[in-house]
């Protein structure tokens, strides 16, 4: 009946797992104040307002789970039987690392030893007189030469343990489905202990006992062998008290109750934020020599040999599932990462405030001071690119403050005003005859070789002649032409080699850009010409 339920419960375990399973994921905002409990609200809002660095720690959920496993006593008698046992447990974390959980257990754990023992004088459950010099007890009489010991201990423990989960602070990994974790506690185990003395009959199992001790090889080759033998032999009544502590130590009911010490280690895979599995075992450790109810680890070869006590303990392997339990709480937080909040901050800041850049600009011309190469420009004149206040006729005195414009080269030096002083008119007419030739705009400007956006060394000569030549001509503007096909393509390379060479002119060699004008002619020559033609 047992062995049906256990399959009962393991079926619903996997049940639970295979429709949990796609659910996986983990993570929460810091900036989601609904899961900071209320007495960490006044951190949480000095985080948002930026005047602390570090978010309130969140509330999160409680961990209840159960599992089943195999406990099995380790003590003097070295025939263990496997056996199904549970448990049920709380969990809460205190931090990212640190939880603590309240656990119950129960089982019943059994052993035969497949070994004869001949010192049963020592065990109260098996009393017999091997030799006659012993007072017979508990249904053994003297001709019985051997015993194989043998146990049922119905063992229960509730205690509170300590867990530090080894792997969520990950440095180059967010979240992961698996957790490794150990912890250790303390606790109250409260245990009692059987003996298979007697069958059904009232009967002791002398000659059974006879047979085998007495009758073929004990060795560990045949130990198999040896446990059939007991088991098919003897029923499974467990009727016979073991041997205890007596009244020298707590009881609880019938059970002898001791304190005990456990060790853990596990591993939980995650099916979905709120249902994970675990394997887990857990060692626990009773100052008591009697969890077997034998209280010496006895040598087999017979009387003569020497008698030494020790401390029995017991072991847990165990699958378990596990729940998270709470409303407006994040995940356990054994399950989060405490670096994710900070990794997304230096990836992708959205909590950080970040002042208005302000770029100094002394003399107010636009142009920053880290750009300006005039630095100390007069209000309210006029700059390039570059800062500096423009001067057309390069008299020395800026255009916002020159009189005369355009001063003519004859006619300078100039005055402060920028009005230069001209030759006396006796020399008028062959000077205006010379102004009008310098006044007449260059009509040899040179055809430029531009294959890309990127100008060349040669191409950049060239532009420094025409500069040359408008300069001269302070009133005289050029069209810039290209060629290009009808495609789409075509027509935007010619739009950005046209504006690289202008971009030079303006830019680089201090033409004004009004006096460079564009054009494009679809089909009208070489893609790969630019044209310079005065205006």
């Amino acid at each position: 009946m047992a062995n049906k339920k256990y399959k009962l419960i393991l079926g619903f375990l996997a049940l639970i797992s295979t429709t949990s399973f796609a659910q996986t994921g983990s993570g929460y905002s810091v900036f989601d104040s609904s899961v900071i409990p209320a007495k960490k609200l006044p951190q949480q809002n000095e985080f948002m307002n930026n005047t602390y660095n570090f978010p309130a720690k969140p509330r999160n959920m409680v961990e209840v789970g159960v599992s089943l496993g195999n406990i099995v006593v380790m003590g003097d008698v070295a025939g263990r039987v496997p056996r199904l046992g549970f448990e049920a447990h709380v969990r809460k974390a205190l931090g990212y690392i640190f939880s603590l959980r309240a656990q119950y257990l129960n089982g019943s754990p059994k052993g035969m030893n497949w070994q004869p023992s001949y010192n049963y004088a020592n065990n109260d459950a098996l009393v017999s007189a091997p030799n006659g010099n012993l007072p017979a007890g508990k249904g053994y009489k003297p001709n019985v030469d051997a015993v194989f010991y043998n146990y049922k201990t119905h063992v229960q423990d509730l205690g509170i343990q300590g867990i530090f989960t080894l792997n969520n602070v990950r440095f180059h990994k967010q979240k992961t489905g698996v957790t490794i974790y150990a912890g250790a506690g303390v606790g109250a185990t409260w245990y009692n202990v059987m003996v298979n003395a007697l069958d059904a009959s009232g009967n002791n199992y002398a000659s059974l006992y006879n047979s085998i001790a007495n009758g073929g090889d004990i060795s560990y080759s045949n130990r198999r062998n040896i446990l059939k033998r007991l088991k098919d032999g003897m029923d499974n009544t467990y009727e016979t008290p073991g041997e205890s502590e007596g009244n020298r130590r707590p009881k609880l009911g019938k059970n002898t109750l001791r304190a005990s010490g456990t060790v853990l280690a596990g591993v939980a895979f995650k099916l979905s934020n709120r249902v994970n599995l675990a394997l887990e075992d857990r060692h626990t450790f009773v100052k008591s020599d009697l969890l077997d109810g034998q209280r010496w680890q006895e040598h087999p070869d017979g009387l003569d040999a020497a008698l030494t006590p020790d401390y029995d303990s017991y072991n847990y392997l165990s699958l378990g599932i596990n729940f998270n339990l709470g409303a407006k709480a994040v995940e356990p937080l054994w399950w989060l990462n405490p670096l994710d909040y900070a990794y997304s901050e230096i990836n992708n800041p959205k909590h950080m405030k970040l002042p208005k850049p302000i770029l100094d600009d002394t003399d107010g011309d636009g142009v920053t001071d880290q750009l300006d190469r005039e630095p100390n420009t007069p209000a309210g004149c006029p700059v390039d690119s570059h800062g500096v206040t423009r001067d057309t006729d390069g008299d020395g005195v800026p255009d916002c403050k020159d009189k005369q414009l355009i001063t003519p080269t004859e006619c300078q030096p100039v005055d402060a005003d920028g009005v230069g002083k001209c030759p006396d008119p006796a020399c008028c007419t062959a000077m205006n005859a010379k102004m009008d030739s310098l006044n007449a705009c260059a009509s040899d400007y040179p055809s430029l070789s531009v294959k890309t956006a990127t100008l060349k060394a040669d191409t950049k000569a060239l532009l420094a002649t025409v500069a040359n030549k408008l300069k001269e001509k302070p009133n005289c503007t050029i069209t810039l032409t290209a060629y290009p096909a009808a495609s789409k393509k075509e027509q935007s390379l010619a739009d950005k080699k046209l504006d690289a060479v202008k971009n030079y002119l303006v830019e680089k060699l201090g033409i004004s850009p009004d006096r460079v004008l564009v054009d494009k002619v679809i089909g009208g020559g070489d893609s790969n010409t630019i044209d310079i033609k005065s205006n």
